[in-house]
């Protein structure tokens, strides 16, 4: 794996920690594509630290578990007069 690989991956999983935040947004912020993401988290991480692996997965694991209820309040938004 290339260093500059290897940086990413460790700031997206420490960014996922401290914020609690979704695929989505890491992905805007780091200006990387969902996939990458994902690919970073579940695939490279493992490799290179299994502790945070663990903790990033039960984060991932709760956004999902969420992710229809963010989906309802767009919903809601969307189409709320005012």
């Amino acid at each position: 794996m290339q260093d500059y690989i290897e940086q990413r991956v460790l700031e997206v999983s420490n960014y996922i920690l401290e914020t609690g935040a979704t695929v989505r947004h890491v992905a805007r912020v780091f200006g990387v594509s969902k996939s990458t993401v994902h690919k970073d988290v579940t695939e490279r991480l493992p490799l290179l630290n299994r502790f945070i692996a663990r903790e990033i997965k039960s984060v991932l694991e709760k956004n999902k578990a969420e992710r229809h209820l963010r989906g309802g309040e767009a919903t809601r938004k969307k189409y709320s007069t005012g």
